[in-house]
């Protein structure tokens, strides 16, 4: 009988447990917050999984080779079956560029706006998904179910056309995130931010905030876009030679001010860039860009051209080494040459950690006689995130009972803090998380709870998470210091030396000039394998070991450096 009771008393406990934790919200940045790229939040209630946003992030310079970085998703992939769908705020790379990589794991539905779920499918249908995956578009202002969660889009401006804000209705309270915004009262495309909106969900009660911090160091309110249109403008008209602006493949309202310029002042624009160019063919199919009539060329049709009829729309606005105004800074693009009295605008702010990339670009343009303008020395570019005044009045419009900085670094975090105790959120309800952290949300408050496997996945080429830590050291150390590698081939049966050894340096020494260095590595070498006993000959892991410490130790005496030593042993 007491057995029985407790048993049951077992079973209830487990009931309400259950019960308790389908009433809770867990929210799990898996990027996006203490770094700005890699968007991506899971979100958790009555045991379903809602994911918003599945961005990149761009490597920083001690990532050599690295071409993208992409969120880890191995708390989704042990979850899969609550996994309800990805839903897109915008379709900029930074929120859906790892999307090829993660649908390559896990198939589930995706929302996005039509835009988006354009440049998607482009994604997509370069890593052959498209026929797989299920995609469902929606507007700003629908409001529909995506399993459990009570989905609300609510337009916002930024710098690409059908930003969403995303207002997720659940019994606990609402959870409200912005997505990237600002508060464009006069965007170029007529469509400003659904101020109403946002009012009428702080009437309502929002329980959490998730809100774009990027800009919240600057003050004031950021500018409407269509500043940029009277900057080019007098741009346009002062220039007499060719015209290169380089802005953000998918920042199609720029793009649009471009055209629209050019056809104004007479100028034919050509087009450079894979992504570029795919983004705007797009973008047209779609009718979100409308392009003059008779003012796009080929690139190939700017030699029949004077340069006062010319404009060229390129990428490559963050310095990236192989993009096409890098190379055009260098004279490395096979079409496209400065000219004296060339103007090239740079329409963008460097993302944080690029900055040397961009200036040495302008630098090099400069030095090939071109006019470079950028944002530092006239207003050629407008952020498309909210400033310090703006964020304030999305707090005041919301009035949030808990707030997550997102889109932000660690000094982003700090300074909305302070800027959020102002507003009168107390500095225990702004929640400034770690990617992988889990904030659990009920009637009770909230608090930080655990933690998720999380953190970065590189991609290199066609691999996958196959870059880690070890093989980025030795990228760095081959890249500051060289690799001097000894071949030596060993007779299996005698244990004695039957060929070599030789040596090849690259990044260290240039051998032909450095032979008495090499001869002496070389006896080094032949010195150990002849003082060993033939019987730990065979121990090829060993030979290698000592080879390289003893190779290593005599390179740093005599150079100074420690270059990278691989010993390559042949048995014959």
């Amino acid at each position: 009988m007491a057995r029985a009771l407790l048993s049951r008393a077992f079973s209830c406990t487990g009931r309400m447990k259950d019960k308790m934790d389908k009433d809770k919200l867990r929210i799990i940045p898996l990027g996006g917050v203490s770094e700005i790229g890699k968007n991506m939040t899971a979100v958790e209630y009555g045991g379903q999984i809602l994911i918003i946003d599945c961005g990149l992030m761009f490597p920083d310079e001690e990532m050599l080779g690295v071409d993208i970085v992409i969120p880890d998703v191995s708390y989704l992939l042990e979850n899969i079956e609550k996994v309800q769908g990805i839903i897109l705020t915008h379709g900029h790379e930074d929120h859906i560029g790892a999307l090829p990589y993660v649908l390559r794991q896990m198939n589930v539905p995706i929302w996005g706006s039509r835009l988006t779920l354009g440049f998607v499918k482009s994604k997509l249908d370069e890593h052959h998904l498209t026929d797989t995956t299920e995609t469902h578009e929606m507007e700003p202002g629908d409001r529909f179910n995506i399993g459990l969660f009570d989905i609300q889009t609510i337009r916002v401006t930024h710098s690409i056309p059908d930003c969403m804000a995303l207002a997720v209705r659940l019994p606990v309270g609402t959870l409200l995130h912005t997505g990237d915004f600002k508060f464009d009262l006069t965007p170029v495309d007529g469509k400003p931010v659904d101020i109403p909106s946002f009012a009428q969900l702080g009437k309502e009660g929002v329980k959490v905030l998730m809100i774009d911090s990027t800009n919240v160091e600057k003050p004031g309110h950021v500018k409407s876009e269509r500043v940029v249109v009277q900057m080019f403008e007098e741009v346009f008209a002062k220039a007499r030679g060719k015209i290169i602006v380089a802005t953000f493949a998918s920042n199609i309202n720029r793009i649009q001010q471009v055209f629209n310029t050019a056809a104004l002042f007479g100028r034919k624009v050509a087009v450079e860039g894979r992504s570029m160019a795919q983004n705007i063919d797009i973008a047209e199919d779609l009718g979100y860009l409308v392009i003059p009539p008779n003012t796009k060329i080929q690139l190939s049709e700017i030699p029949g051209l004077y340069p006062v009829e010319v404009a060229i729309l390129t990428t490559g606005s963050q310095g990236e080494p192989l993009s096409a105004l890098t190379r055009i800074a260098t004279d490395d693009h096979k079409k496209i040459k400065i000219a004296k009295g060339d103007t090239v605008v740079i329409s963008a702010t460097p993302i944080p950690g690029n900055e040397d990339l961009v200036s040495r670009t302008i630098n090099r343009l400069f030095g090939r006689g071109a006019n470079v303008i950028y944002d530092a020395v006239q207003p050629v570019h407008v952020s498309g995130h909210a400033n310090s005044e703006d964020i304030k009045l999305m707090l005041n419009l919301t009035q949030p009972e808990f707030v997550i900085p997102v889109h932000g670094e660690r000094r982003h975090i700090a300074k909305f803090t302070d800027l959020a105790e102002d507003m009168g959120i107390p500095k225990e309800n702004c929640f400034g998380m770690d990617v992988g952290q889990v904030l659990e949300v009920d009637e009770d408050g909230a608090r930080i709870d655990g933690q998720v496997t999380s953190g970065d996945v590189l991609v290199d080429g066609i691999g996958v998470g196959d870059v880690g830590e070890v093989v980025l050291r030795d990228r760095r150390h081959l890249a500051s210091d060289g690799m001097f590698m000894v071949v030596i081939s060993i007779d299996r049966k005698s244990g004695t030396i039957a060929a070599g050894p030789d040596v090849i340096s690259r990044g260290f020494i240039f051998v032909d000039e450095s032979e008495a260095l090499v001869e002496e590595a070389k006896n080094c070498v032949v010195e150990l394998l002849e003082g060993m006993d033939p019987d730990a000959l065979v121990e090829l892991t060993t030979i290698k070991a000592d080879i390289r410490s003893a190779v290593a130790k005599l390179l740093y005496t005599r150079t100074r450096r420690r270059p990278m030593v691989v010993p390559v042993i042949m048995e014959i």
